[in-house]
C-alpha cells in the first residue's frame, strides 16, 4: 500500500488522532489494508461533504498516503503546497489535455500511489457512475479497489480487489455484486447512484474521461481477490 511517512512522533499523532476521529464518529475498521503499491480505491457511496473526512481519518488510522484529483488552477500561490502535501493531483482540464493520461502518467511516476475517486461523481442520485475512474486503472494498468464507508453498518475498509479486463460491464457487475452483497449504504441512502456505467450515448459524457484506449495493450489478469 501506499504507506505514509515521516517522524515517528508526527506517524503516531497522526494515527492516533485518526482512530480517535472514528471511534468518536462511532466507525469501525474492518478488514485488511491491501498489499498494493499502486492502485484505485473508490470511495463509495458519497451522498453528503462528511464522506471525505471520515475517509481521510480512516487514512490517518491506518498509516495511509492517500492522493486526490484537483483542478489545477487551484495549485498556484499560496495554497498551491498545501494541496499538493495533502495528496492533491493537478489535473488540466482543458480539452487539449486528457484526464485519463495525466493521471496514469503519476502513476507511472511513483512506486506507490493511491488515488482515491467517488466514482458517482455528485452528492446527488444518478443513473449511472462516471467511467473516467475505469479507464484511468486501464490506461495505468493499476487495481481498482472498493473501498466503502457504510453509514449503515458504521463500518470502513477496503473489500474486493479487480484488475480492469478491457470488458466495462463484466467489471462494473463484479463492482456492484460486492457493493450490493455487503448493503453498503451512504448517510443518505437515497442518494446513492445506480453502480452501472455510463451509457456512451450520454450528453453529459466528458470526452476526455473515455479515451479510445486499446484494449489489446492491455493485461487480463485473474482478479486478486474477492
Amino acid at each position: 500500500m501506499a504507506k505514509v511517512k515521516g517522524p515517528k512522533l508526527w506517524l503516531f499523532l497522526r494515527r492516533t488522532m485518526g482512530q480517535f476521529y472514528l471511534k468518536l464518529a462511532g466507525f469501525k475498521v474492518v478488514g485488511e489494508v491491501p498489499d498494493v503499491d499502486k492502485h484505485i480505491t473508490l470511495a463509495v457511496p458519497h451522498t453528503t461533504n462528511w464522506d471525505m473526512p471520515h475517509m481521510l481519518f480512516y487514512c490517518f488510522a491506518t498509516e495511509q498516503e492517500i492522493s486526490f484529483m484537483m483542478k489545477a488552477s487551484v495549485f498556484r500561490p499560496p495554497f498551491g503546497r498545501l494541496f499538493r502535501a495533502l495528496g492533491g493531483i493537478p489535473i488540466d482540464r482543458s480539452k487539449k489535455n486528457n484526464m485519463v493520461d495525466q493521471v496514469a502518467e503519476q502513476f507511472a511516476k511513483h512506486e506507490t500511489l493511491n488515488v482515491v475517486i467517488p466514482p458517482s461523481g455528485t452528492r446527488r442520485r444518478g443513473d449511472y457512475w462516471r467511467t473516467g475512474f475505469y479507464y484511468i486503472a486501464l490506461a495505468a494498468k493499476v487495481p481498482i479497489i472498493c473501498g466503502f464507508l457504510d453509514w449503515g453498518h458504521k463500518e470502513v475498509g477496503y473489500g474486493r480487489v479487480i484488475i480492469p479486463s478491457g470488458d466495462i460491464e463484466a467489471d462494473f457487475e463484479l463492482i456492484r455484486e460486492f457493493y450490493e452483497s455487503r448493503g453498503v449504504k451512504g448517510k443518505f441512502p437515497e442518494k446513492q447512484s445506480t453502480i452501472k456505467p455510463r451509457p456512451a450515448n450520454s450528453k453529459s459524457i466528458m470526452t476526455d474521461t473515455d479515451p479510445n484506449i486499446k484494449l489489446e495493450d492491455q493485461p487480463i489478469t485473474e482478479e486478486l481477490k474477492n
